[in-house]
């Protein structure tokens, strides 16, 4: 089974503006059990499927799918889709995804790292702020349901 361990902190600083990606995602199941978003990533689409989060693992299983089949997905989506710009910086052995939400969620800025266990080491760069990894309002699935500008 695949699984995804994530830390998301604030972004506070001025942070690397490297490898830049427009994306667009919606949701067409999510609860408390599980989600199933649809994501435009420049000319990738993806479709994934996560499970229940616990402490901040879940099971996760992406599958690449046609852009226009994303497309006519996204029309399905439950709630308003997320829109945001993605940048990439690798840090040590890491690579941070650091999110800079557009739409309702304008202002938000968030950074993320995946790790191979919950208690793996890496290197936190001086552009993060607090850690919000169990905080679930800073889930993508809330933010479609509870925009960061309605908090």
């Amino acid at each position: 089974m695949a699984v995804e361990i994530e830390r998301k902190f604030l972004v506070t600083g001025e942070f690397p503006r490297t490898g830049e990606v427009e994306m667009v995602q919606g949701y067409l199941c999510k609860d408390l059990d599980r989600t199933v978003r649809v994501r435009l990533e420049g000319d990738r689409a993806v479709l994934t499927i996560k499970g229940q989060t616990v402490g901040i693992s879940r099971p996760e299983f992406e599958y690449e799918i046609p852009p226009e089949d994303a497309r006519e997905l996204l029309g399905m989506a439950v709630g308003p889709l997320v829109e945001k710009t993605r940048y990439y910086h690798a840090t040590g052995a890491h690579t941070w995804e650091i999110d800079v939400f557009k739409g309702e969620n304008t202002g938000l800025v968030v950074a993320e790292i995946e790790l191979s266990s919950e208690n793996e080491a890496f290197e936190k760069p001086a552009w993060l702020g607090v850690e919000v990894s169990e905080d679930r309002r800073y889930s993508n699935s809330a933010l479609s349901v509870t925009p960061y500008t309605n908090w």
